[in-house]
């Protein structure tokens, strides 16, 4: 019995390592390599509609801050916070006794001025220059007549019938009578050139300088009106009756809210696909709808901080639905191309340099990065125009943080293929 125990442990034995001392370099069959469940997806040829998106702030088409100019207790308030102003009118007045009484005495003396300068240009000027005129024919004539004497004394004295005397008497008469013409013609000339345009210069200098002080009063008095200077809404209203008013601090504050802005900034290369005009839509939290609107404006300069382009998209607001401060989103449409190649936007891989790629399953079964260029985009799909080939199969589900030659497994996207939603038209 013993012996044949031992016969049988030794035919076990044989059996064990019989095989291994035939083939040494056997091993145990080698585990299969792991593999990670993606979605992929072909690109696909259809339309696409760009919808650039962005975050905005609303803001009033116009806005006055309204700051007195003038330090002076407030009389009256004829507005209220949500009163509707339009250009013109009177919000408020300011104390301005002593201003009115300044303009008044500032008019007394500007009318005064008025009055010199009148006298000074109807009755003086033309009197002076009248007698002057006056003057020089009366000493010509008195010149004339000397001559007249002189000539007939010289005949008669060259007769005999007076003496030498009477002929120098009047020769010096005649030099006393060319002397005072002399005179009167080089004053005559002087009120002509000189005394009568000084006299105009400094009559009208003293009008004008008293018309300046006058309607500098005035202006004073009219700083205590407080009129809008826009068509709008009041938004704010610091004090109350009787309070002084500071110049330079805002008293009150009238928005112009029958169009609002929607504010954004977006990158240059979405900017430069804009132009103003083209459409837009706001979505405001609280509306069902969203509200559309059209670029008013981009910026024809970056924003030195974030090189990024302003752009303003306008919106009416007429029935006051819409509040100033309130943040919204924007869908901007920019291009279309009817025949563009497509992915699903979850496909794009961004690096920290901003370039971007793709991962795609190649035909070892394992993902590989493809550098991509993009086109237009829209809230799902995003147009390719290089880098990856219409019979690319896309990881479009599970390619974050997949690294490049990891074996992958193809399976349905959860909830259908996103594909078959708002990418565009047929294929």
């Amino acid at each position: 019995m013993q012996q044949a125990r031992s016969k049988i442990s030794w035919v076990l034995w044989v059996a064990v390592a019989l095989p291994l001392v035939l083939c040494p370099g056997c091993k145990k069959e080698a585990e299969p390599e792991p593999q990670v469940s993606v979605q992929a997806e072909h690109p696909k040829q259809r339309a696409i509609s760009e919808h650039i998106l962005a975050d905005a702030v609303l803001a009033p088409l116009a806005q006055a801050a309204i700051v007195p100019k003038i330090n002076a207790p407030v009389r009256k308030f004829y507005v209220q916070r949500g009163s509707r102003v339009i250009e013109g009118e009177l919000l408020a007045t300011l104390e301005n006794s002593d201003l009115a009484a300044a303009a008044l005495d500032n008019r007394g003396s500007y009318m005064a001025a008025e009055a010199a300068f009148a006298t000074a240009t109807q009755a003086q000027v033309p009197e002076d220059t009248q007698k002057a005129e006056a003057d020089v024919a009366q000493t010509k004539a008195n010149l004339d007549l000397n001559l007249s004497i002189v000539k007939n004394r010289k005949q008669l004295f060259a007769e005999g019938a007076i003496p030498g005397r009477d002929l120098d008497t009047s020769q010096a008469a005649l030099v006393q009578a060319q002397a005072a013409y002399n005179t009167a013609v080089m004053h005559l000339e002087s009120v002509r050139s000189v005394s009568r345009e000084a006299a105009l210069k400094l009559a009208q200098g003293q009008l004008t300088s008293a018309e300046g002080k006058f309607k500098g009063a005035a202006a004073q008095v009219s700083y205590s009106e407080i009129r809008s200077p826009i068509n709008g809404v009041v938004t704010d209203r610091s004090l109350f009756a009787g309070e002084t008013a500071a110049a330079g601090i805002p008293l009150l504050t009238v928005m112009d809210t029958s169009s609002l802005l929607a504010k954004t900034h977006v990158a240059q290369r979405l900017a430069q696909r804009m132009k103003e005009g083209d459409e837009a839509l706001v979505t405001v939290r609280g509306l069902s709808d969203p509200v559309a609107g059209r670029i008013a404006l981009i910026s024809p300069a970056l924003d030195p901080g974030s090189t990024t382009v302003e752009v303003w998209v306008k919106i009416d607001n007429k029935a006051g639905t819409l509040k100033v401060g309130t943040q919204v989103k924007l869908s901007i449409m920019g291009g279309t191309d009817a025949h563009a190649w497509q992915i699903p936007t979850s496909s794009i891989l961004t690096a920290q340099d901003g370039s971007k790629s793709v991962m795609v399953v190649g035909v070892d079964g394992a993902a590989h990065r493809k550098p991509v260029t993009l086109g237009l985009e829209d809230a799902e799909n995003v147009q390719i125009t290089s880098g990856i080939a219409p019979s690319d199969l896309v990881i479009t589900g599970g390619a974050y943080g997949l690294e490049d030659g990891v074996k992958v497994k193809v399976g349905a996207a959860a909830g259908g293929d996103k594909s078959s939603g708002k990418g565009g038209g047929a294929e």
